[in-house]
């Protein structure tokens, strides 16, 4: 059992207070890492200058605009398209599937691909699932290919990334501005695929301590707790305070169907440029499901990824926090989002504006300081 919330924020406060620290910046790389600490104001707890980073943990965040207007496109001339709830209503270059629907073009929102298998089959036309993810939804899709389970008429149009690459580029990024980053929270859901041991560079080849964490708030406490402890006796490791779930190589029979139908390629990320090897396409074996293929769609980066104003890049990177984007709850907000930040579930600036309240996060530019209560945004009504 884990302890709890007050004994686990007293004993960050003692941490905090033996080794003299004045400034720590952790950064966490998963949306319901973010939506726990601003759900439970779990900010509100920390000593001042202790900084809790939301990083590039939002897949629907850093999907190419393009390949939203190439599945609006097929959409339109009669393909059904299949996708989860939060890219239904993100924005591409100018307008979203649930935009396209209101012309006609059948989008359909289900869980997981195996629904849209199953839909797929029962409707018989052509068809083709939008897929986002890390890590841990690459496997939804890779599984039933590999077995020869999906319908002939349903077909895969990838925009699955990889976590690391994502990290490496922030951390490196947070480097050369003089920013740094103290600490990593490891991503629990990525981790029970990839393993708890996949994040064994960040010690070795950055001098960072790692956490992997669960999503309870006592598990992000405990993992800033262990964090603050690595970090005053300067002693960089990896710790997985997730172990219930995450074990040391994750599941290696789903990670090995992964890369059995799907290829690490470069990739675009939204907002943020293209990284190398850090996303993942259908390998030769599997084209036949492969929607780029089969209609072939063009996925290049656009000239329009994000409204001019829009800074969901920097957000997904930490260099900036939802309140220094110009348009945050003013022209963008849950009901009417500009950028692909304020539609995820796991996007900083959607999980901000309904959960932030007081905010007690420092401006990253440090034009405000660590600790110094933001404005207090209205919930969306």
């Amino acid at each position: 059992m884990l302890p709890s919330a007050k004994s686990l924020s007293e004993l960050i406060a003692r941490l905090w207070r033996r080794y003299g620290f004045e400034r720590v910046r952790l950064m966490h790389v998963c949306g319901t890492h973010e939506h726990t600490i601003t759900y439970h104001g779990l900010r509100a707890l920390m000593p001042e200058g202790l900084e809790l980073i939301p990083g590039p943990g939002c897949p629907v965040c850093v999907t190419p605009a393009r390949v939203i207007d190439e599945a609006i496109r097929l959409c339109l001339e009669g393909v059904t398209i299949y996708t989860y709830g939060d890219m239904y209503r993100v924005p591409g270059t100018q307008r979203s599937l649930a935009d396209a629907r209101r012309e006609g073009c059948r989008a359909v929102v289900v869980y997981g691909f195996l629904d849209a298998a199953r839909l797929a089959r029962e409707n018989r036309g052509e068809a083709v699932f939008l897929g986002v993810g890390f890590e841990t939804t690459a496997p939804t899709t890779a599984a039933p290919i590999a077995r020869g389970s999906v319908p002939d008429n349903l077909y895969v149009l990838p925009s699955y990334r990889l976590t690391a690459p994502g990290l490496n580029h922030a951390l490196r990024l947070h480097r050369s501005r003089g920013l740094g980053i103290d600490g990593v929270i490891a991503p629990g859901h990525v981790s029970a695929i990839i393993g708890a041991e996949a994040w064994r560079y960040l010690p070795r080849e950055y001098g960072l301590p790692v956490v992997v964490s669960g999503f309870e708030p006592e598990d992000v406490l405990l993992s800033i707790a262990i964090l603050l402890r690595m970090i005053g006796e300067r002693r960089p490791g990896l710790v997985n305070e997730y172990s219930r779930v995450v074990k040391p190589l994750g599941n290696r029979a789903a990670w090995r169907t992964v890369m059995e139908v799907y290829r690490i390629v470069d990739a675009y990320w939204r907002g943020i440029g293209v990284l190398p090897e850090s996303g993942l396409l259908f390998r030769e074996k599997y084209r036949a499901h492969d929607a780029i293929e089969r209609y072939g769609l063009d996925i290049s980066p656009s000239n329009r990824e994000l409204h001019p104003a829009c800074r969901c890049g920097e957000v997904s990177l930490g260099l900036a926090y939802p309140t220094d984007c110009p348009l945050f709850m003013k022209a963008c907000r849950p009901g009417r989002p500009i950028g692909p930040c304020m539609v995820s579930s796991e996007g900083a600036c959607s999980i901000w504006a309904r959960y932030g309240g007081w905010i007690t996060a420092a401006s990253i530019g440090g034009r405000r300081g660590p600790g110094r209560r933001q404005r207090r945004h209205r919930q969306p009504g």
